[in-house]
């Protein structure tokens, strides 16, 4: 039951990764780095796919191995943590105690982001 629910799970990662590919918002890694997690533990034949993806298999491998990040991919997440909160702000004009939430938050995954190691190019 366990490693059925486990490919489900994974399975649903890897269809938000792939959407994330394409949508601006929307991550893919993470999303695949969870699949990853989810396939080990109920399909190698779709982990050892994730992990030996092309595009995204280094991104992934790198963090399973070390928690590191892509320098590129540190930049890019923080820009556009910085250009979300920007048409948060713009668009929905919140209250002080809201935007300075959003913006604390985001401040905490950009912290975050920045903490991890980076991986080679």
């Amino acid at each position: 039951m366990a490693r059925t629910v486990f490919l489900l799970l994974g399975l649903g990662f890897t269809a938000l990764g792939i959407a994330g590919a394409f949508l601006p918002l929307l991550p893919t890694t993470v999303f695949l780095i969870l699949a990853a997690g989810c396939f080990a533990r109920s399909s190698p034949r779709l982990e050892a796919w994730i992990l030996n993806h092309k595009r995204f298999g280094p991104l992934v491998r790198a963090w399973r191995e070390n928690g590191a990040i892509p320098r590129k991919a540190k930049i890019l997440a923080c820009a556009g943590m910085a250009a979300g909160f920007a048409i948060f702000f713009l668009s929905a004009h919140p209250g002080l105690w809201l935007a300075l939430g959003v913006a604390v938050a985001l401040g905490a995954c950009a912290a975050f982001v920045v903490s991890r190691p980076s991986a080679p190019q």
